[in-house]
């Protein structure tokens, strides 16, 4: 059976056939993935009203492909108090937030508990704002700097109010690459093994690729099945988001983005690939808004949400630092011909705009 002919009955692609689709055209591979989203999800682009916070930019590894850390390339540090944490969520709530998305550095000096605690005092004051916080490089270096097994700290998260996990930490899973882009962080294998054991408490998470780096297509479609094999098993992801690499201030001295075509084919083929995901986000702050959008009739159905502030992108290029505002992201959406849908952090729908 030819790949065509896989494509038109719908039947699951080997890692072989994956490869493959690269080949084909832009605007047939967009044929294929806008029928899976269309219909999966019709018309409807989600977003979600949410602030991003990046309390700290000190950071105990030298990933080769970063621009936040305060350890190598940024030498402005900083460590937020809770109670400016606080001060940023209660500022953030006047403006209809549904979710704090807590992202930062692996700081060795601040404390097991200053992670945790702030956690909980958001709860305690905002319980109806949901928690999306620790990716599974943070969740690494805090179970290997306080001896802790990584269910313990998912119990001590899940306890003191994390809702769900973000999909950071991912970046590409082929281990020859990863050891160059970001040696001494969490491997591909303990990645795989906090989401696992993440879903298996009970718990949704996201799942990330940085792609447009040192990595080939052959990685990006590795990265790809494999994240759809632990699906198989646990279901336990809401969505997919290819993270399109930011150029500067890094060491890996990458001289040439990605052309929007590449671009738009990766978020093509992971649509139809990841058969087993509900929903692929074609994350504005790496990939420009103007291509996000065209990103939802190439495959995927959502954009993230309003973030109000980012540093870690933004720091390697992206005008992503002061997010967007709701009226204009969804006269964003509709201006391209999209339905745009107010949604949670796992998918549930809020409002129809």
């Amino acid at each position: 059976m030819t790949l065509i002919e896989k494509l038109d009955n719908n039947i699951r692609l080997t890692y072989e056939d994956a490869v493959k689709l690269y080949d084909l055209d832009l605007f047939v591979l967009g044929k294929y993935a806008n029928k899976i989203r269309e219909t999966r999800h019709s018309k409807k682009t989600y977003f979600n009203i949410n602030r991003h916070i990046n309390p700290t930019n000190v950071c105990k590894d030298v990933c080769h492909f970063c621009a936040y850390s305060a350890s190598r390339k940024n030498p402005l540090q900083y460590t937020l108090t809770h109670e400016e944490i606080l001060e940023i969520v209660k500022n953030s709530s006047k403006n209809g937030i549904k979710e704090v998305h807590i992202v930062s550095a692996h700081n060795p000096d601040t404390g097991l508990q200053w992670y945790m605690d702030v956690f909980k005092k958001i709860k305690a004051a905002y319980p109806n704002i949901h928690v999306k916080a620790l990716t599974a490089a943070e969740i690494h270096f805090l179970a290997e700097e306080y001896n802790l097994t990584y269910k313990e700290l998912i119990k001590m998260m899940v306890d003191h109010g994390i809702d769900s996990m973000p999909g950071g930490g991912a970046e590409i899973f082929d281990e020859k690459v990863r050891k160059r882009i970001c040696g001494g962080k969490v491997t591909t294998a303990q990645w795989l093994e906090i989401h696992r054991l993440w879903h298996e408490a009970g718990n949704k998470s996201n799942a990330t690729m940085l792609f447009g780096h040192i990595e080939t297509r052959e990685h990006r479609i590795d990265h790809m099945i494999r994240l759809r094999d632990l699906q198989d098993e646990t279901g336990g992801f809401n969505a997919f988001i290819p993270l399109v690499f930011q150029t500067k201030n890094n060491y890996l001295k990458v001289k040439k983005a990605l052309s929007g075509q590449e671009i738009l084919k990766t978020y093509a083929i992971s649509r139809i690939v990841l058969d087993n995901f509900s929903n692929i986000k074609a994350y504005w702050a790496t990939s420009t808004v103007k291509l996000a959008l065209i990103a939802q009739e190439f495959g995927a159905n959502d954009l993230d949400g309003t973030i109000e502030k980012e540093s870690i992108q933004s720091a390697a290029g992206a005008s992503s630092a002061y997010g967007i505002e709701v009226k204009n992201f969804v006269d964003l959406i509709k201006n391209s011909g999209f339905i745009p849908v107010e949604r949670d952090s796992i998918y549930n729908e809020l409002k129809v705009w």
